[in-house]
Parts: structure tokens; sequence; C-alpha cells
């Protein structure tokens, strides 16, 4: 039996043998984890900056966005109201915080174990959610958090900021830790600080801020953007009540003072408008990521918008874009820089920016590529073409106006946009060049090869067709859009500068310079007159099947400008015609915007490469007439302006003038040399003119033909 008792007696011993050394273990590992918080908070308070600097620690990156004049046109980023000092700070505004965000913060040390014990179940609760210290963070470690580390969830930067928060605690007193973070934290809307907030969303300093005031702000650090008062202000009211609850439960404000707090009574401040040139700067601004390297510094970004240009032109697309529509409009100086830029009628119902990111069909202004591939292949502005039925693969096209004028001459073609030509012109050359002569251009959007992709039924962007043309303008050189002229830092120091590059050309002089008598001749005689400013215009209209969208391109002393009008859902809009309402917006912007600029006269007078000369017919039927003999209006006088240059002869017009149905007959100056009348051969034709049979058709007014947009 003595022994059966020692027997049992042993393995109690043991036991408690190992429990007592687990306690001494347990307490050992205690002993020595606090001695090593200690240290580490010891450490930290050592490395913690004096108050000064942490009030001058920034809160984030500020871009000044600047005009091309030097104004200031968009402020983003953080905005910093006055610092407030603790006295300052309404004590309604300090309850309202501590009430809501940390209602333990004058009784813990930095780390409230309460609500890190309360945030553990939490985390059980919701394990997997990536969050499982929500809600257990303090006034104190929201402080480090925001002036130390960053947002990451992880459990490393967790600890770090418990052990700075404990620091911080030990360092400075609970006024300055509020301080600090009532003038640091974010209330949305770029809005950093009381006063920020106070300035944003009411309008007045922050301290005056009023019970129903504070209880709005302080609800604003949970969710800034749910809460925003000028986002969601049912959302904010309903915040804000929970807000002045937590007062009241925490006997911050009486029950009576509670019912008095009318939240419905705030005023709020209006929101500032935003105007066109958030189109530019939601395109310009991207471009950062791209130019420099700096995250942190604030920034002083330099722009080529004009707001005068910009001014007028968002007023010339909302005073003639039709009812029910849209319009787009973009502006490019002779480099490429972006002088103006409309997306839509207005930016805040539609922040949807239809110049450069929008896809729509050309129409006919994608035929600027279809003549300068046949100009490049060879043809000249005045080279005969015809003007009659053509079918290809299947695909028969025809003119807007139902008619087909005969012999013409390219420039007459193009002025008019007839499309049989182009489409023969595209089998001339071959589609896939016509695409390539797109692609070299700037359009990004695909591009089909089948026959009626010369009439413009690729989607382009409204940039890169505007691209195309100043492209065109600028003698054949590559013109690439930008808007952002240079970058330095707020004091100064130069990150970016933008340099032209002019190294790219893409067609030959004398093809730009032939795709400008055309374009020339459009505005002068063509479709395109609505668009005349009373200078030198070269431009091409475009519209679209069943009149979905319109188009202008044109360009006049170095600024280009393609204006894109239609209905966001591609349907109709009667009477839309590029030659219409895009070539009166064009014109009632260019005339502000070239208004301060010198008149440019085109060079369409250009040398051709040899093998592309010919003999002139005179070198066989007699010497060269040099305009000496019968003055400048004889037999193939050459007209000549007061310096000696030639001049164009007018082009014959219809008889009564009709500026929306011209003539399609052409003056046989201005036929290609081998429409031009040869010496005479007795043939049938000899003998109706000796019978006066072509006068008598000359005498029938010839039938009238309206021009193809």
């Amino acid at each position: 039996m003595a022994g059966s008792g020692k027997s049992k007696g042993a393995p109690r011993g043991r036991a408690k043998t190992w429990m007592l050394r687990g306690l001494k273990i347990g307490l050992a590992a205690a002993v020595a984890g606090l001695l090593a918080v200690v240290i580490a908070v010891v450490i930290a308070m050592q490395s913690l900056p004096d108050y000064d600097s942490l009030k001058s620690s920034p809160n984030g990156q500020m871009i000044r966005v600047h005009a091309a004049d030097g104004s200031v046109i968009v402020s983003l980023g953080p905005s910093f109201g006055r610092w407030m000092d603790y006295d300052q700070i309404p004590q309604v505004m300090v309850d309202a915080m501590v009430s809501t965000e940390d209602k333990r913060f004058y009784l813990h040390p930095g780390v409230d174990p309460i609500g890190m014990a309360r945030a553990a179940w939490v985390a059980v609760e919701r394990r997997g959610s990536g969050r499982r210290w929500q809600g257990a963070s303090t006034i104190t470690q929201q402080v480090t958090r925001n002036i130390f580390l960053n947002n990451s969830y992880s459990f490393g930067r967790k600890l770090r900021e418990m052990v700075l928060a404990l620091a911080l605690e030990r360092k400075f007193s609970k006024r300055q830790i509020l301080e600090l973070y009532l003038n640091k934290v974010y209330f949305g809307g770029g809005a950093y600080g009381i006063d920020a907030a106070s300035r944003k969303f009411f309008g007045h300093p922050a301290n005056s801020l009023s019970l129903p005031e504070a209880a709005i702000v302080a609800g604003l650090v949970k969710a800034p953007s749910s809460y925003s008062p000028t986002a969601d202000a049912e959302a904010a009211i309903g915040r804000a009540g929970v807000v002045l609850d937590l007062m009241q439960e925490n006997g911050a404000i009486s029950a009576s003072q509670r019912a008095a707090a009318d939240i419905q009574d705030v005023k709020l401040a209006p929101e500032a408008p935003q105007n066109s040139v958030r189109y530019f700067t939601d395109w310009a601004l991207p471009q950062l990521d791209l130019l420099i390297d700096e995250p942190n510094e604030p920034l002083e970004v330099y722009t080529t918008i004009d707001l005068g240009m910009q001014k007028a032109a968002t007023a010339a697309i909302q005073a003639n874009v039709p009812s029910g529509t849209q319009g787009a409009l973009v502006s490019l100086d002779r480099d490429g820089a972006v002088r103006a830029m409309v997306g839509g009628l207005d930016y805040v119902t539609s922040n949807y920016n239809r110049a450069t990111t929008a896809t729509r069909q050309p129409g006919s202004a994608w035929k600027i590529f279809v003549y300068m591939a046949a100009l490049e292949a060879g043809y000249t502005p005045d080279t005969g073409v015809t003007d009659e039925p053509v079918t290809i693969n299947g695909w028969s096209p025809r003119n807007s106006s139902g008619r087909f004028s005969g012999d013409i001459d390219i420039r007459t073609a193009f002025a008019y946009s007839i499309n049989t030509v182009a489409a023969k012109l595209g089998v001339e050359v071959g589609f896939p060049t016509v695409a390539d002569m797109a692609r070299r251009f700037g359009v990004t959007t695909p591009v089909n090869t089948h026959p009626s992709m010369v009439l413009g039924t690729s989607d382009v962007r409204l940039i890169d067709m505007t691209r195309a043309a100043a492209s065109i303008a600028r003698k054949g050189i590559a013109v690439t859009p930008y808007g952002i002229t240079k970058v330095t830092t707020a004091d100064g120091r130069l990150l970016y500068s933008h340099q032209d590059d002019t190294s790219r050309v893409l067609v030959a002089p004398w093809v730009a310079a032939g795709m400008t008598d055309l374009m020339q001749t459009a505005v002068s005689t063509g479709t395109g007159k609505a668009a005349q400013i009373g200078r030198p215009v070269a431009g091409k209209t475009g519209t679209t099947t069943s009149n979905k969208d319109g188009y202008f391109l044109g360009f006049s002393s170095g600024i280009t400008t393609g204006v894109w009008m239609g209905r966001d859902d591609a349907k109709s809009v009667g009477g839309l015609q590029g030659g219409r309402a895009p070539a009166r917006a064009f014109a009632d912007y260019m005339k502000a915007a070239v208004a301060k600029r010198p008149v440019e006269q085109f060079e369409t007078q250009v040398t051709l490469p040899e093998w592309q000369l010919e003999p002139d017919e005179e070198a066989y039927y007699g010497s060269p007439d040099n305009g000496m003999d019968g003055g400048a209006d004889g037999p193939g006088g050459m007209m000549v302006d007061e310096n000696g240059l030639p001049i164009q002869r007018p082009r014959a017009r219809s008889p009564d003038g009709d500026s929306d149905d011209p003539q399609m007959e052409i003056d046989p100056e201005d036929r290609p040399q081998q429409d031009r009348p040869q010496p005479p051969r007795i043939d049938q034709q000899w003998i109706d003119n000796v019978l006066g049979r072509d006068r008598q058709r000359q005498q029938q007014p010839p039938p009238r033909s309206t021009p193809n947009p």
C-alpha cells in the first residue's frame, strides 16, 4: 500500500515541477519582451524629430498646374489650411474627434489594450479579410502612421506603429498629439487638417466650427470619399448623427445639446465650377509618370494650354453644336503644343473626353490619306480623273448628289469630296498603302483595308486626325501632340523640359504642299466654305453615313484644329454635315485663335522631282508663253502679285453663286496638261465646233450637283 502511494505522488510532483518551470519561463519571456519593448521605445524616442519638424512634415504630393501664361489653372493633391494651435481649436471639434476615433485617448499610453482585445476578437470572426487590426488604432497610432509609415496591413508595420505610438506618448503631451492629429488627418477632397476641411466644406476657418459642423468633419475620417458632404450629403448627415450620439454617450455633450444640434441646417460652401480645361488636365497629367520620377516633392507643372484660346474653343463648340449632340475640339500649335482641348459640352455633366478617347468614323476627312498616297504615287493636283460609276468587288460608291461630273481634276475631286474618285484612287495606289499612310501620320486605332475604307469607315480619335493635319501643315514633318512644357519642384529644380523633335519626315515636302493645295481649295470653293476666316485656310470636311458624325480638320497661321460633333449613342443627327456646324465652329474658334498672329500664305508652288517633270506641250507646239504677250488676262497669260509671284487663276463658279451647290465645270486653265486644247484635228468634235453645236450646248445651264461632304 505504501509503495502504491509513492507511485501516485511521483507524477503529481513532476507535473507541478513542469508547471513551475513553465511559469518561470513565461515570466522570463514576458520580462524579456517587456524589456525589449522598453528598449525599442527608448530607441524610437531618441530617433523621433522635434515637434516643429513633425508639424512641417509633408502630407502628400501637391501638384500645381500652370497655363501657358504661367497662371495656375488647377491645384491637385493635398490642400492645407492654416495651422491651428490647440488653444485655437474649438472644444467641440476636439470632443467630436476623440469620441469618434479614440474614446479612451486620455487613459491609454498610446496603445489601447481594450481596443486591441476587441480588434483581435473581430479579427478571429473575420479572418481572411486581410484587415485584422481594423478598429484597433488609437489617435496616437494614426498620427504615427500618417507621419512615419503607410497604410499597409502587415504585422510588421503594425508592430512598428505601436512602438512609435508608445514613444510619441512618452515624448509629447496629449495636447500636442491632438494638435498634430487635427492638423494632419485627411478629410477628403484633398483637404488635410481641420482648417482646410472647414474652408472647403463650409467656407470659413476652423476656429468658428459649430457643433453640427464639427460632427460632419469628425465623421469624415472613417471614410472620406463615402461621407464627403459634397459627394453624398445624405451619407454625411447620417454619419454626423452617429458622431453626435457617440459624443452624448461619452459625456462630451448633453442630451439637450444633442437635440439642439440641427445637422440639416448646416450650409455647405458651393463647389467651384469645373470648366473645360479639366479635359486637358485629365489628359496631360497622367503623362507625368512617363516624364519624371519624383513621388514626394511638390511639383510645378507648366503646360501648353492657352486660356484665351480654350475659352474661345468652348464658346465655339457650345454655340454651334446641334441640339442633343456633343462636340469636341483639339487645337495644336505648329510643334504639337495643345493650345485648346474641349472634350464635351460640360465637364461637370460628363468628364468623358471625346477629343482624346472616343473613336468615331471620320467620313470624308479620311480622304486626306487617300489623296496623299496618290500624290506620293505621282499624281498632282492638276491630274485629270473621271467622276463616273465605279464598282469594286461588288461595292459601288455613290456621290451624295447622286450624279457624276465626268472629266475633272484631282483638285476639284478633293474640293467637292467626290466619292467615286477617292475609290478609284484607292484601287490605283492600293488600300494597304492608304492604311500605311494613315499609320504614318499618327492614326493609332485599327484600320481596315476594305474598299470602303477610302470613305472613312475606320474608327479614329479626333486628336489623331488633328495630328495628321498638323503634320501636313508642317510640310510633312511629324507632329506629336504634347501638353507639358516643363516640370519643376517647388523650389525651382528642373525635372523635365520638352524638346521638339523635327527629325521624323513623313512625306516629301512637295507631297505635303500638294495636299495643302487641295485642302486650301476645299475651303476656298468646295465643301469647307463655312470655315473661311478672312485669311488663308486649308481644311477638309467629313460626314459619315446617315449624318452620325461631322468632322472638320483645318489649319491656318500655324494653328491646326480638329472639330467633331455627333451623339454619344451614334444615332443620326438631321442636317449634321462636316461643312456646316463643325466648319462654323472651326471658323468661330480660329478667328479668335489666330487674331494676334501674322497672316501666313501657303507655299503651294513647289518643284516636283525630276522623274515627275514632263515637257510642256509648248515644247512640241511652239515656244513657251511667259505671260509677256497678251498680259495677265491674255491667252495663256500668267497672273502675278505685286511681288511678281504667280497667282492661281480664279476657279469657275456656278452662275448663281450658290455656295452650297458649286458648279462642277472648271476653268480650262486649271485642267491638267493632257486635257488642255491640242492642235486642231479634223474629227467629229472639229465638225461640231465649226457648225456651232458646242456653243449651243454651252448655253444650256449645266446640271446642278450637291457637293459630297
